[in-house]
């Protein structure tokens, strides 16, 4: 599997493999879904951040991501993207109107792994689409979405912990207050970068 995934890598177009050498996730087509939120005014500032809804990782991410989908695929699932790498420059827009470490990485100290495109915000839907319950939306700042809280329908709980076991069986990690996110093993070896997400 390993394998076959690092020949494709040497496929990808050199377009895609930007900024730093980052893999756009497009490049493996319908394998996932999208609704990238900065892109748009659907999120917690209420503001468009980003100037083209972008997936960006670090190519051993991709892979780990990939490989997780595939596991989701065989239950009859798959991961949808909320975000993926996160410019410097946004992060630091972001802690200006919500500077709270709970919820938003203070850019000034480590910054986040969605810095580093060694993190991704995540859910999962059906091979076809369609909505998979998690108890609360993306990006709501409070307990609702915290990952030790079981004050939810077995429904919700299952669904929560089918995504953390698959996303820790492939090297990601979670965060107690959010059961959207996921940061990828050694994800400090990995550079702060802050270039422009590519919208050509």
């Amino acid at each position: 599997m390993k394998l076959l995934l690092a020949s494709l890598l040497f496929l990808i177009p050199l377009k895609t493999i930007i900024p730093s050498d980052l893999i756009d996730m497009a490049f493996y087509g319908t394998e996932f879904d999208y609704e990238i939120r900065y892109a748009t005014p659907d999120n917690f500032i209420g503001e468009t951040l980003y100037d083209c809804a972008k997936c960006l990782l670090q190519p051993e991410v991709a892979a780990a991501a990939w490989e997780a989908n595939q596991y989701f695929c065989e239950l009859g699932y798959k991961i949808k993207f909320y975000d993926c790498y996160r410019p410097l420059d946004i992060q630091k827009y972001m802690w200006s109107k919500v500077p709270r470490s709970t919820y938003v990485a203070n850019p000034y100290l480590n910054g986040s792994i969605h810095n580093r495109a060694a993190a991704v915000d995540i859910t999962l839907v059906t091979l076809d689409g369609c909505f998979v319950e998690m108890g609360s939306d993306y990006d709501f700042f409070g307990r609702a979405s915290h990952i030790d809280n079981y004050n939810f329908s077995s429904e919700i709980l299952n669904n929560r912990k089918l995504l953390i076991e698959g996303m820790q069986r492939h090297g990601f990690q979670t965060i107690r207050t959010e059961w959207w996110h996921y940061s990828f093993r050694k994800n400090y070896g990995f550079p702060i970068l802050n270039e422009s997400l590519p919208c050509e």
